[in-house]
């Protein structure tokens, strides 16, 4: 029916649109729970994902790696600084940048739940054996990279 009313390649594309938004819907609906059942928002445990990978960083670059306002972020790190999970630091080589780091309170939160939630990752991405994984990894880093270049130049 699509096909008839828009062609063959919007119809690709439509379908494409609506099986990629059905199945990150789902998949962020069972990562979600798993993420409040540690009594954190999407949002804190993102930030403490990507400290405790990444190690400390200013509140610019974990908008920037997070695709967030910088509004948004400072509520996030106030958030997390009121429950002694990160302290703001200033950096001893520019004194104008303020660096974000897991407390030892939030190293030791990051690392007692991150592992289980992997293994939730893992589980629910073992649909797919791990070629298929890497291979749908590629595709949407290529399209994600692509529409963000597109993003831009507009």
């Amino acid at each position: 029916m699509a096909t008839r009313r828009y062609g063959p390649k919007a119809s690709t594309a439509l379908d494409l649109w609506v099986k990629l938004a059905r199945a990150s819907a789902v998949f962020s609906h069972r990562t979600h729970e798993h993420i409040r059942s540690f009594g954190l928002t999407e949002s804190q445990f993102s930030a403490l994902e990507t400290l405790g990978h990444k190690g400390p960083l200013t509140l610019g670059e974990l908008c920037k790696k997070q695709l967030v306002s910088g509004g948004n972020m400072t509520v996030v790190i106030d958030n997390l600084e009121r429950e002694q999970l990160v302290e703001r630091v200033r950096s001893s080589t520019d004194r104008r940048v303020i660096l974000v780091h897991l407390t030892k309170k939030g190293k030791a939160l990051f690392e007692s739940i991150f592992p289980s939630h992997a293994d939730l990752v893992a589980d629910l991405a073992s649909v797919l054996k791990p070629e298929e994984q890497r291979d749908l990894a590629g595709l949407l880093k290529k399209l994600g990279l692509a529409l963000q270049h597109q993003e831009t130049i507009s």
